[in-house]
Parts: structure tokens; sequence; C-alpha cells
């Protein structure tokens, strides 16, 4: 399936003003309340690049792990970004974000199978039935599909980016802490590699501010990141320290999860991506 080549250019509701090849200075950073400057705008090719990254990061960048139903868990990920789809009726604790990116394509005119379309929920009910199906025409159909998007799955990302300060400010009630996390998400921002890792982070563990997503009272979302980093001067000394913080807070995740959830299998994997994040794409 052809996707039109186009640019991306979405509006941010906080006053997030980025280009990916100049990203902005922290200097200029804007106040919390104060006019929209603009979006984040990304060309077709950085688009292609960061979503083939992020493809990577999930799926090692195969076309078969566009479609996965990880062992232990109760729904399938889908898409360059593990994008979650719960079984109609079996909700669970994180963010379900599939069912958005198909609304995000639709008011964007994307083609895609009708079943897809119309789809209320995952249309496979087990883990199981999922990998029974694997080489079905249906399943086939959606990974070409999943692979021939990647740019727009990645202007849903960055969409996903655009709402997220915003909703961790209004998540943090102590002013200091308001205070700091704006001024790090601007920092991190002033750089290049900065700008790829806030959209793979909150891709990758959300926003934080979700209250089921928390173990022992603590979380790993992009906040919790944010709030975790020590005083920097922005740049690339800021994309270091945030690296450090995610690796900081998925340990921490990690040591207080359920020991039935097996996550320290994934902590190799985990603390070299947040590694990655200094290297940008």
């Amino acid at each position: 399936m052809h996707v039109p080549r186009r640019r991306l250019s979405l509006t941010f509701s906080a006053s997030l003003l980025l280009t990916f090849s100049g990203c902005v200075s922290v200097d200029s950073a804007p106040e919390p309340n104060s006019p929209s400057a603009g979006g984040i705008s990304l060309s077709e090719s950085d688009a292609q690049a960061i979503g083939r990254k992020i493809w990577k990061n999930e799926c090692n960048g195969t076309v078969d792990g566009l479609t996965s139903w990880n062992a232990g868990e109760d729904f399938p990920s889908l898409g360059i970004g593990h994008f979650i789809w719960y079984v109609k009726g079996r909700p669970g604790p994180f963010d379900e974000s599939f069912p958005r990116l198909i609304a995000y394509m639709k008011q964007r005119g994307v083609a895609m199978p009708r079943w897809l379309g119309e789809a209320d929920g995952s249309p496979w009910k087990t883990r199981s039935e999922f990998l029974a199906r694997k080489n079905s025409p249906q399943m086939k159909e959606l990974r070409n599909f999943l692979a021939n998007t990647v740019s727009i799955q990645t202007g849903f990302i960055v969409q996903r980016l655009e709402q997220a300060l915003p909703k961790m400010k209004a998540a943090t009630p102590n002013e200091a802490d308001r205070r700091r996390l704006h001024d790090n998400f601007y920092k991190v921002a002033s750089h290049r590699n900065g700008v790829y890792a806030l959209i793979d982070y909150v891709n990758f563990k959300g926003e934080g501010i979700k209250a089921e997503e928390k173990y022992n009272g603590q979380g790993w979302g992009l906040r919790d990141v944010l709030l975790e980093m020590k005083p920097t001067s922005g740049g690339i000394s800021a994309v270091n320290e945030y690296s450090e913080a995610a690796k900081r807070v998925l340990s921490r995740r990690i040591a207080n999860s359920p020991p039935a959830r097996g996550e320290s299998r994934w902590r190799a994997g985990w603390m070299n991506r947040c590694e990655g994040y200094k290297h940008g794409i």
C-alpha cells in the first residue's frame, strides 16, 4: 500500500517549537502560559529516520515484529511503537494506543484494510489464537499495512509528545516540580538527540500520569524521568543526564515490580535503549 509523501506539521498546545534540524534553545523556551509558538515539524526523511529507529527499538526492525503478543500480557502490541490493542471487554491498566492510531490515520485519509477500520477491539481473543494465526492472510495484510505507514505512525507518536507536557504539568501539584519539569523538557529538546529521546520515551513508557502505571507509588513515565534528572546546563549534557535518569527510573521500576512479572528479563534491552539516546538517530 502506498502512502503519499507528506510533511508532518503538528501544532503543540503548550507552546513547543521544534524543527528536527534546529530544535529550540533553552533561553527561548516559552513560558508555561505563553501563546502557542508553533509545532514540531518533521520532513518525510526525518519522520522515516525516527520511525525506523523506533521500529528497531520495539521490533528489532523486522516486519514480523510489527505484530506481537508478549508472553504474560493480555493484549497484542502492534506497529513500530508496539501500540497496545485490548480485547473488547478486557481493558487493562496501560494506555491503549492502537485504536487512537487508527483514528489518527482515518483523520488523515490513510487507506487501510476494511476489517481494520471497522474493528471494535482486538479480533484475537488470546495469545494462543494470535500466534496460531500469525501467517494468516489477515495478519500478513496487517503487517504489510504497518510496514508501509512508518511516517504516519511517527506522526502519531509526535502528536503524543506534543500533548504530553501540559498533561504532565497538570499531574504535578508542586509548583517547583512543575517548573523543573518544564525546564528539563526544553533543555533536552534543545539538542537534536534530545528531540528523538523525548519522542521515543513517551511512546516507550508513556507520560507517567496514570495512577495505575506505578509500582509501590513510583512511576516510570516521561514525567518521572524529567523529574529524576540532576541539574544540567542544557544541550548534550541535558540529553546525557536524561539518558541516565531514564536508566535509574526503569531500574527502580524493575526493583518495584511484582516478581511474577519477571521484568528483570527486560533490563539489558531497556538500558541499551536509554543509552542510545546519547547518540540519537
